[in-house]
């Protein structure tokens, strides 16, 4: 059983002297109809935050980096930040800032290895 609702208030298209009944419109809305959000909807919508924290993520990672464990946190920046923008982040700038500095975090740590021989570093001298 279905249920059908006419809105006589709103019926623009019924011309005087015919029946309104006769010639459902626009006007008729069936319960069976109801719309409904598109499901893709909500997992773009996951998929594009996520992909905005992986850009801030290997930001943050790659400041850190240059000061303490770049050993790690270098290619983990330069992987985040390579993430964030094949799947296409609102925030490509902090991606790329991310990016650049975990290469920075390498090229420290190149630097620090090449200069004392060994990959322990300290700041006091």
């Amino acid at each position: 059983m279905t249920l059908t609702l006419i809105d006589r208030t709103r019926r623009t298209d019924a011309t005087p002297g015919k029946d309104a009944d006769a010639t459902p419109g626009k006007d008729v809305v069936t319960t069976g109809t109801v719309p409904r959000k598109s499901p893709e909807a909500a997992p773009r919508r996951a998929a594009g935050r996520e992909a905005d924290g992986l850009a801030v993520a290997s930001f943050v990672l790659g400041l850190v980096g240059l000061l303490v464990f770049n050993i790690v946190l270098g290619p983990m920046a330069i992987v985040m930040a390579l993430l964030a923008l094949t799947r296409h982040t609102r925030r490509r700038g902090r991606a790329f800032f991310g990016l650049a500095l975990g290469v920075a975090d390498l090229a420290v740590l190149a630097a620090l290895v090449t200069a004392n021989g060994t990959v322990a570093w300290s700041i006091g001298g």
